[in-house]
């Protein structure tokens, strides 16, 4: 039977060595003194072996357990546990650091750097990959071949972008490692073409305009949350990426200037936006600061109001709303007004650019580009809250898809 760690807390001492397991090899054992010691009972070569993995609860069941999976992919490898446990204090005395070590080194830095906090769980998401298969490794000891066999290791759950990505962060890793003298080259780079290629798939938008006024209207009858249905609107006549708006905080809003500054550890560039506020948009954030204007937070959570509305509760309100994520998402409100605006013929490229917070991929038209196109992005808002104010009303007995 399993343990737990009531079990492993409430465990008492008796007048002999008490030895409780947990399956695969994996005991604590309680010593008549009191002391709880983790121990893993292990065979190689045929060899009956115990590695000594510490003191409880200074290591947790669950520390317990991570460290016995790791084992057991080194017996698999023919690798020693107690071996590698040897080596690993002898590079701890030295000085000498593993890759885990350098890649928390490195996410320790973006933080410090103001990197968003989600882009911060990416990165830590991403290194858990690769921690259990050369996390204990240094980097000069990390061939290339290492780092393809946990990437495909992510590519046989068919998770192609994911392990695209991890590459790409590994990447990172070393580089940074190259920087502060612990590795001498950068593995990654041989292993360009190596992977499968993630097929990139559009995220879904309405970019008829009859179908998006039918949208429009559904968002008028939605019966959730009156937050929700805020944000929705907001997302149509704004059309920010959604993370900008859930994470959106009063202080930002200037009711006055009609301006909404989002500031750059929340864009995607890492560059401060202004957004201009429509009559109509100002409208809704102004009633919905009755409801939510006593925290920081525009959109907070109904659980609590430290924290915002979840990533998943703009789609999940269109799909209350009968629209599959095969019609719309939340982040396709900034294709459908892309779509329109540039359709419309009246707005400049650059000025419809700018509002969506694109960087121009052209580095040499992009050192000339800095202007924000303001005054036009004012007028191009305005007029995008009375255009779709006029979609609403148009052909009303349409189905909405």
């Amino acid at each position: 039977m399993k343990l737990s760690d009531t079990a492993c807390r409430n465990a008492k001492a008796s007048d002999k060595l008490r030895k409780l397991s947990d399956g695969g090899g994996l005991q604590l054992w309680v010593q008549p003194t009191g002391a709880k010691l983790w121990r893993l009972a292990y065979r190689l070569h045929g060899k009956q072996r115990l590695l000594a993995i510490g003191t409880y609860p200074v290591i947790s069941l669950v520390e317990a357990r991570r460290i016995r999976e790791n084992s057991k992919r080194d017996l698999a490898a023919g690798i020693d546990p107690s071996q590698r446990k040897r080596t690993e204090k002898l590079q701890l005395a030295s000085g000498i650091t593993t890759f885990q070590s350098v890649a928390e080194e490195y996410v320790a830095k973006q933080k410090r750097e103001g990197r968003a906090s989600n882009t911060i769980d990416k990165i830590e998401w991403l290194l858990s990959f690769a921690y259990p298969h050369i996390g204990r490794s240094t980097l000069k000891q990390i061939s290339s071949a290492d780092i393809l066999t946990v990437l495909q290791k992510v590519e046989q759950r068919g998770r192609f972008d994911t392990a695209r990505r991890l590459r790409s962060t590994i990447g990172r890793v070393f580089r940074f490692g190259i920087a502060t003298a612990r590795a001498d080259n950068d593995p990654t780079v041989a292993l360009q073409g190596a992977l499968t290629a993630p097929v990139v798939k559009s995220r879904a938008a309405i970019t008829d305009p009859k179908a998006f006024g039918g949208m429009l209207r559904a968002i008028d009858g939605f019966d959730g949350q009156p937050t929700t249905q805020a944000a929705l609107k907001l997302m149509a006549l704004l059309f920010p990426r959604p993370g900008e708006l859930r994470l959106a905080e009063w202080s930002e809003f200037d009711f006055q200037k009609q301006i909404w500054t989002i500031p750059e550890n929340r864009m995607k560039m890492r560059r401060p936006h202004r957004s201009p506020l429509s009559q109509q948009a100002s409208n809704i954030l102004q009633a919905l600061h009755l409801i939510t204007g006593g925290g920081k937070l525009v959109f907070p959570s109904v659980r609590s109001v430290q924290r915002p509305i979840s990533e998943n509760t703009l789609n999940a309100a269109l799909r209350r709303l009968g629209y599959s994520k095969e019609e719309a998402t939340a982040h396709g409100f900034r294709a459908s007004a892309s779509t329109l605006l540039n359709e419309s013929g009246k707005w400049h490229y650059d000025a419809i650019e700018r509002q969506l917070a694109h960087l121009d991929q052209n580095d040499v038209r992009r050192a000339y580009a800095r202007g924000e196109h303001w005054d036009e992005r004012v007028q191009m808002m305005q007029w995008w809250a009375d255009h779709i104010d006029e979609l609403k009303i148009s052909n009303p007995n349409a189905k909405h898809l």
